[in-house]
């Protein structure tokens, strides 16, 4: 065989190289970054499946506020139009609180105590 035909073969073995090894990092570096995401999500689902007792006291929390506001509503025959006019609010955040979907501020809470004739401390016992 002559110096020229080996060069040629040895070339057209690295030429089928050179693209194999590339596709092999490609493919590799695509695992890598599979890996990490897998990685992640778990230490995600971890981490979300951890805090389970804080989100349900948290729940527990907003629905007991919301079901006092409510009691003391109806306790002094208000309805929640009348409650959102004499707060300074509108009907739908008033049925969000005693939802339990959003929280009064510490403002309109004063209000709510100080409309229904109780003290604050007293619309936020159930919620301990």
């Amino acid at each position: 065989m002559s110096p020229i035909t080996e060069r040629t073969a040895g070339s057209g073995v690295a030429a089928m190289l050179i693209p194999m090894l590339i596709g092999l990092v490609i493919w590799l570096a695509i695992m890598g970054v599979v890996i990490y995401l897998v990685v992640l999500v778990i230490r995600a689902l971890r981490k979300y499946l951890c805090t389970a007792p804080v989100r349900q006291e948290k729940a527990d929390m907003a629905k007991s506020l919301g079901e006092a506001l409510r009691y003391h509503r109806t306790r002094c025959k208000m309805t929640q139009e009348f409650v959102a006019e004499a707060v300074g609010v509108s009907r739908q955040a008033v049925s969000k609180w005693e939802s339990g979907a959003a929280d009064p501020s510490t403002s309109n809470l004063l209000a709510l105590a100080k409309l229904f004739g109780v003290s604050p401390e007293e619309l936020l016992k159930s919620v301990e």
